[in-house]
């Protein structure tokens, strides 16, 4: 059971990345963020929250290794706590915020309960 929800989660990481990573436009305003007269900003969805995110889900799945998913819970942990640092002090709107909060924190307490550390 714990193997399915960690491929599932790793799964939901691959599709997230590749929103970022193919369709940064959308991803920007969907995160309600505006692109400059700059292309950096859609650089660095294709980067940070693409490329980054569709890579770790795969080796994830590649490799089916407990640290691999539990790197990955870290960085699900990181991104939940930068988001209620911003929840606190930035003030953004709060329902999405929180939605998004949740899709970070939830799948960070399974990966890192579940495969850290590994037996």
């Amino acid at each position: 059971m714990s193997e399915i929800v960690n491929i599932l989660i790793a799964v939901m990481t691959i599709a997230f990345g590749g929103f970022g990573f193919f369709a940064p436009r959308f991803t920007a305003k969907t995160l309600d963020m505006a692109p400059t007269a700059s292309t950096m900003g859609l650089s660095e969805y294709r980067a940070s929250a693409g490329g980054l995110f569709v890579a770790v889900g795969l080796v994830c799945i590649a490799t089916g290794a407990g640290w691999a998913y539990a790197m990955l819970g870290v960085a699900y942990a990181g991104a939940a706590t930068g988001r209620a640092v911003s929840m606190i002090l930035d003030k953004p709107p709060q329902p999405k915020a929180l939605m998004w909060f949740a899709l970070e924190a939830f799948p960070a307490l399974w990966l890192i309960l579940v495969n850290w550390p590994e037996a």
